[in-house]
């Protein structure tokens, strides 16, 4: 029997088995009208969510607690018609990555504030079915919020399923992959100048962003360095969350050898300073 330990909002529920065991269970209107203690079926569910790919069932429960229900649907929609279409089940931090990136790019569009792809021409010739999905996701967005965003956003979302194929793998590089983290994060704490509470929806996107990037870092697929007028922008507008991207790009080259591009260090001010206003 399963029981409802936290309804997050309407599409999304906290549960536990007979043995105490949590899932998350996605489904549009699954948690309407439900209370903690009610009783659901997993057949109500559209997906089973557990937590496993390194990161806290609190960050999670936090994330999937903020984020829009509206964002859940669609992801929903996205993830079935991509592991259709791709014959390969999505590594389950795409439902993580996918809505906050969705979340994020309407605020941007809503803002008129268009990011362009720095590898929108090699995500669509050489991916050309995930591209297909990102185009497939776009229509999405259009018919909820009527909103025509580039193509290039397509490539953005794309590069989210290309990510997503990659199974997780605990290895012998966990703690060399941990110890990166943990050195970012306590440059970014160091230089804020304030103890950053982990329960906040802006850090466990900051965290998540991070992940990703050591992730290519140690993969030798680092983001090339293609977009200049981002990075001349977003040190223009943002100096302070820069000049702390730049004291960790110093921190990472001293100790692995190897330069940052400055498309990454682009992207992680762009998330630093996200952190810095939500910390205000």
């Amino acid at each position: 029997m399963i029981k409802i330990k936290k309804v997050l909002n309407s599409s999304v529920v906290l549960v536990s088995n007979e043995k105490q065991k949590e899932y998350i269970l996605l489904g549009k209107g699954i948690g309407y009208g439900k209370k903690s203690g009610s009783k659901v079926e997993e057949s109500e569910a559209d997906q089973i969510f557990i937590p496993i790919d390194n990161l806290r069932t609190k960050e999670i429960i936090d994330f999937f607690g903020n984020i829009p229900s509206v964002y859940i649907n669609i992801t929903q929609k996205v993830v079935k018609f991509a592991e259709e279409k791709l014959k390969t089940k999505l590594n389950t931090g795409i439902y993580i990555t996918l809505m906050d990136h969705l979340n994020f790019a309407v605020e941007r569009y809503n803002k008129k504030m268009i990011i362009k792809n720095r590898v929108y021409w090699e995500i669509k010739n050489y991916y050309p079915s995930e591209f297909e999905i990102g185009i497939f996701t776009l229509e999405l967005l259009d018919k909820e919020f009527n909103i025509k965003m580039p193509f290039e956003e397509a490539a953005n979302i794309a590069f989210h399923i290309i990510n997503a194929q990659g199974e997780y793998q605990e290895n012998r590089d966990g703690m060399m992959y941990a110890e990166m983290i943990s050195g970012i994060t306590n440059i970014v704490k160091y230089n804020l100048n304030s103890d950053i509470d982990s329960k906040n929806i802006h850090y466990i996107r900051f965290i998540t962003h991070v992940k990703f990037f050591v992730e290519r870092f140690f993969a030798n697929k680092m983001l090339k360095d293609k977009d200049k007028t981002l990075f001349k922008q977003i040190s223009e507008s943002y100096p302070k969350s820069m000049e702390i991207s730049f004291k960790i790009k110093e921190y990472i080259e001293k100790k692995y050898d190897k330069e940052m591009s400055k498309d990454e260090l682009t992207y992680l001010a762009i998330h630093i300073h996200r952190l810095i206003m939500a910390n205000k």
